[in-house]
């Protein structure tokens, strides 16, 4: 049920009022994993990730979550994204750092949104930018250290750092940061990878020092180097995944910290009824009852944003898990309420949760069953029906 903006709708109506299917975040996880993260971090910063409207979780809600939280810094892709926060009038530092030549550079520096930059290219739009918006660019320098997208070469610093440092002089920008990304801070087996990428970001920050430039936040860390590499978390940690309670590190890894999922996806069963032995399930009849068995109709598929494929997958119907039989359809997915004579006390309009929680409906176990990870599951649902904001009544960070 998209609006005419293209935006899912927001509600605060709750799932007895008449939703068919939604969505709930909790924004009270949402706070703590912030908060939790902060401590854990500290003296460190954090820096939620709000990108992809949140993960598929609400960007403007979600931000004011966790600045309210102890973030202090919102980080998105695209300056749009940026813009977007601002015209909900949150006024907290935010940095954007992928850009196109089609990014609004003058509307990101009149409206005080922080810029990565990646190359030399990118670093003289923001200058060209301040001489048409007035005042400063706040910029954060991003190197490429082993990931392979963007961020500037190393070998390119050396001629980045001497712009950059006759900008500053000028007036025209302040080298707020420098940043990089891991490829693979959230695996053991290549933690010298890691390092090494850490050694040349070390070895970036000493560059900009020589040219001049004194950066106030070095950041590299994401959700998985914040919770595995203490070493690396430096001025500032990027908490993407990790805002919404959701773990980088896989399905049965140990964190330090406790972390909420604050995401959940609900409908109500619409059928119930019995198929004989022999009878398949969805399309291909991938699974055939072995026995007379009483299934249940839970009516969202693959066009709400679920995988298509889900071995293994079950969903939560009056506290009890009941399987998901045969392939999801578009529209609708079937679970195996058990054999025919049974007494399972399961009901047409019955609540049912497909995805939430730490456990069996786990985005995590969503992603291991698809084959995909969870950052996929949550930034693709496309439910048909509200997206529902519980709990935490936040002022505007503004103020």
């Amino acid at each position: 049920m998209a609006s005419s903006s293209g935006q899912r709708p927001e509600a605060t109506i709750t799932a007895g009022s008449g939703a068919e299917r939604w969505v709930d975040v909790d924004l009270d996880a949402i706070a703590d994993n912030v908060a939790a993260v902060a401590r854990w971090v500290a003296p460190a910063a954090v820096m939620a990730v709000v990108k992809a409207d949140a993960y598929g979780h609400g960007d403007v809600q979600v931000a004011r979550a966790a600045l309210r939280a102890g973030a202090d810094t919102l980080g998105v892709a695209h300056v749009e994204e940026a813009l977007k926060l601002r015209r909900a009038g949150i006024g907290a530092p935010v940095l954007a750092w992928l850009h196109t030549p089609r990014t609004d550079m003058t509307g990101a520096v009149r409206a005080a949104v922080d810029l990565g930059v990646s190359s030399l290219a990118e670093l003289h739009s923001v200058a060209r930018a301040v001489e048409t918006a007035g005042g400063r660019a706040g910029v954060h320098l991003k190197v490429d250290t082993g990931l392979g997208r963007n961020g500037a070469s190393p070998a390119d610093l050396d001629e980045i750092l001497g712009w950059a440092a006759a900008y500053e002089a000028q007036g025209r920008i302040e080298v707020k940061g420098m940043m990089s990304h891991l490829s693979a801070a959230e695996d053991p087996e290549q933690d010298e990878r890691t390092r090494a990428q850490a050694r040349t970001f070390v070895a970036t920050v000493e560059l900009a020092r020589r040219h001049g430039i004194r950066p106030h936040r070095r950041h590299i860390a994401n959700t998985a180097a914040a919770l595995r590499h203490r070493e690396l978390h430096f001025d500032m940690v990027r908490l993407g995944l990790g805002t919404y309670g959701l773990s980088p590190l896989g399905v049965n890894a140990r964190e330090p910290i406790d972390l909420r999922p604050a995401l959940s996806v609900s409908t109500v069963l619409s059928s119930v009824r019995v198929l004989p032995a022999g009878h398949g399930i969805s399309y291909g009849a991938q699974f055939v009852t072995s026995r007379p068995t009483r299934i249940g109709l839970v009516p969202l598929g693959y066009g709400d944003g679920l995988p298509q494929t889900a071995d293994g997958m079950s969903v939560l119907i009056g506290g009890a898990t009941f399987p998901v039989r045969g392939r999801i359809a578009m529209d609708q997915l079937v679970v195996d309420l058990g054999p025919a004579e049974s007494a399972v006390p399961v009901e047409v309009g019955d609540t049912v949760t497909v995805l939430g929680g730490s456990r069996g409906q786990s985005a995590a176990r969503w992603a291991q069953a698809a084959a995909t990870i969870p950052y996929e599951v949550v930034t693709g649902l496309s439910v048909r029906g509200p997206r529902l904001h519980s709990h935490l009544p936040a002022p505007d960070p503004a103020e």
